[in-house]
């Protein structure tokens, strides 16, 4: 019973991550400059199965639980390319009078926000469920 909402908050916590970091490309849709030089790039959060082993029994054997979760493995830039803006009156155009501006796109950060959102509210459902079986299990022992 306890497996089943460690695994999903895992999810949650993963969950959570993403949407920090999906609010933080929203927020820096007009950076131009940043602390390292250059534009803004969107960031992405990258997750894998979380390994655990499922017993002592299986530890012995070396084989892996199936289901035990989600983890973040890093954070990366995405390297798509810059969008391209004339405007020779902005403080960072180059001598073309071009602006490099962020690779963020607001549409597909908020197709992101909303999977995100309902992929946390999901794991939210199934802590609730595994704890209102646990609760019944409970009952049952009465």
């Amino acid at each position: 019973m306890f497996r089943s909402i460690d695994t999903a908050a895992s999810g949650m916590t993963a969950e959570r991550l993403r949407l920090d970091v999906i609010s933080n490309n929203l927020a820096n849709v007009n950076t131009t400059r940043t602390a390292s030089g250059g534009p803004y790039r969107r960031q992405q959060v990258v997750f894998s199965p979380r390994e655990e082993v499922a017993a002592f029994s299986t530890l012995l054997q070396q084989q892996l639980a199936v289901g035990s979760g989600v983890r973040v493995t890093g954070i990366v830039q995405d390297q798509s390319p810059l969008k391209t803006v004339y405007d020779p009156q902005h403080p960072d155009a180059d001598a073309s009078g071009y602006v490099h501006m962020p690779n963020v796109n607001v549409v597909s950060e908020m197709v992101d926000m909303m999977t995100a959102s309902r992929a946390y509210e999901a794991n939210v459902a199934a802590v609730n469920a595994a704890k209102t079986m646990t609760l019944k299990a409970l009952d049952i022992g009465k």
